[in-house]
């Protein structure tokens, strides 16, 4: 098998990133190398090539979780002509939605990561990771999005949050559901 060209290595490492910020999201990062190079239809083998260590790619893929979010945000608003109360309100519709809390493999990465980052920070070697970092100033800058003149955005991203974790961890029963009706009523009562 011949070398593959910058071009095609550089396509490779981005479907790596993309894989991994999918599938740790779902799975969490305890996922093996060897299972997310089968995913990303690449070799085991070439893992290496691309990346210095596992650590180094989940600091990557956190990074691109928190740039999509970051996107669908910012496209929400101009969506809504830079509306932000309504680009808010829809988010705060989709976040606290049924089809949210079974995709997370597509959702927000600070609900989808919160145990492993918490889990990391127990961790010497991992306590000042960069996806620990990452994951600070994704959830700040969420919150400072989410923050209006009402509410402020800490308080709202840990309803938000609070909420779809724990209707993902009750999933099939009656309270999933009511979890997360709940906290939209809280979020968007008298706006």
């Amino acid at each position: 098998m011949g070398r593959v060209s910058q071009a095609q290595a550089e396509e490779n490492r981005q479907r790596v990133v993309q894989t991994a910020s999918r599938l740790f999201r779902e799975r969490g990062t305890q996922v093996s190398v060897a299972d997310l190079m089968k995913e990303a239809g690449l070799t085991h083998g070439g893992f290496y090539k691309q990346f210095a260590s596992k650590e180094a790619l989940v600091d990557e893929a956190t990074a691109h979780a928190f740039t999509e979010l970051t996107r669908r945000y910012q496209d929400g608003l101009a969506q809504h002509d830079g509306q932000r109360e309504v680009a808010q309100r829809a988010l705060l519709d989709t976040y606290l939605s049924v089809e949210h809390r079974d995709s997370a493999a597509d959702g927000c990465p600070a609900a989808a990561l919160v145990t492993d980052m918490a889990r990391a920070g127990t961790d010497p070697d991992h306590a000042d990771s960069e996806a620990r970092r990452v994951y600070a100033q994704g959830v700040a800058d969420f919150a400072d999005w989410l923050a209006t003149d009402d509410q402020d955005g800490i308080t709202r991203l840990c309803t938000m949050l609070g909420a779809l974790v724990l209707a993902r961890a009750t999933k099939g029963s009656p309270q999933s559901e009511e979890i997360l009706a709940a906290a939209h009523a809280a979020l968007t009562e008298g706006h």
